[in-house]
């Protein structure tokens, strides 16, 4: 599983891949690993890299399960420092999903983390579309499992109205990063589909 070529995606969906992109808007705090993350699901390999001034954006063809077709998407990993954070605001209007990183070997900052997933969450729009929150840095011996994690940011608080994930990552060896992009993708497709059936409902041929 990985990057695509054109050519693997097939001659129709290739020529249309551009028009069904996905958009997705990644946050986290500074140094969480989000560029790390990013860099590693395009080349395959961990980059260095320095904290983010602004944004990275990518556009990447990812083959998340060995039976599936590529899936294309188009990535905005913004900045987490303070000042950047209300940014955050304009990248997730009109996104199909939202990732949100958090570094879990270090606890100093989990209620930080968790104080400003809640604010992403409560954005205009942002329950209306899934949410994937990376536990990243799990090859390292002192990082909290994603289960555990999972409690201390609160994530079952959200309610049963906003579709969302967890799951362990590691950016150094790229262990969890396609099964978490399959879970969101699934739940992007679930979300569409309900969407027009919604649509059908009220507006009947």
């Amino acid at each position: 599983m990985g990057n695509c070529f054109a050519g693997e995606l097939g001659p129709a969906l290739s020529s249309l891949s551009r028009f069904h992109r996905l958009h997705v808007a990644i946050f986290g705090l500074d140094f969480a690993g989000k560029t790390s993350l990013l860099y590693r699901l395009k080349l395959g390999e961990n980059v260095r890299t320095l904290p983010t001034v602004g944004f990275n954006t990518e556009r990447l063809q990812l083959q998340l399960t060995p039976s599936r077709q590529c899936v294309p998407f188009h990535f905005w990993d913004v900045g987490g420092q303070d000042k950047l954070r209300p940014l955050w605001r304009s990248y997730a209007r009109g996104a199909d999903a939202l990732i949100f990183v958090v570094d879990s070997a270090d606890p100093e900052r989990f209620e930080e983390a968790r104080a400003e997933l809640l604010r992403v969450v409560r954005l205009p729009r942002a329950q209306e579309v899934p949410l994937l929150v990376f536990a990243n840095k799990q090859d390292l011996p002192q990082s909290v499992g994603a289960v555990k994690l999972e409690k201390i940011l609160g994530l079952s608080e959200f309610g049963t109205g906003m579709a969302w994930h967890m799951q362990a990552v590691s950016a150094d060896t790229g262990r969890g990063l396609h099964e978490g992009l399959a879970r969101l993708h699934e739940m992007i497709m679930k979300r569409r589909k309900g969407a027009r059936r919604q649509r059908r409902k009220w507006f009947p041929c």
